[in-house]
């Protein structure tokens, strides 16, 4: 045997949420879409691969303040130049030295000496931009 309340009509509202009108439905859908393109794009930005890859091939002292790093440049237009830094570290592991290098277009193999505060131990490519400052400029002439 089945049992059924009534419960008074207009008492407690309807059994079922009214549902939200087509309008707001289609609002809600496009400001979801474009949420998850921006989404997207931010993401492609930040982690796709990067227009420049370096790689650190070797490092050799040069006396006890400078050491000598060679490193390549991989880049998705060699035919612009490019920046990279480079550092060297000494044994405790902090920054004894840094120095901007031209890579001109072209390129992709370079070697170059930094000064160190402290004897270096090992240098490598702190990283690599597009954005060559004037004063490393091919261009530029030099001031007298």
């Amino acid at each position: 045997m089945e049992s059924r309340v009534t419960l008074p009509e207009g008492r407690y509202g309807s059994s079922r949420a009214r549902p939200l009108a087509r309008r707001w439905k289609w609002v809600l859908t496009g400001v979801g879409l474009l949420l998850a393109v921006a989404i997207a794009f931010v993401a492609y930005r930040n982690l796709g691969s990067a227009p420049i890859e370096s790689e650190s091939t070797g490092f050799s002292p040069v006396g006890s303040d400078a050491v000598r790093i060679t490193f390549t440049v991989n880049r998705d237009e060699p035919s612009r130049p490019a920046v990279c830094v480079v550092r060297a570290r000494v044994l405790d592991g902090s920054e004894g030295g840094r120095k901007e290098v031209l890579i001109p277009p072209g390129e992709s193999t370079i070697s170059t000496v930094i000064k160190s505060s402290g004897e270096p131990v090992t240098a490598d490519v702190f990283g690599c931009s597009y954005q060559v400052p004037p004063y490393l400029s091919t261009e530029a002439r030099p001031t007298e």
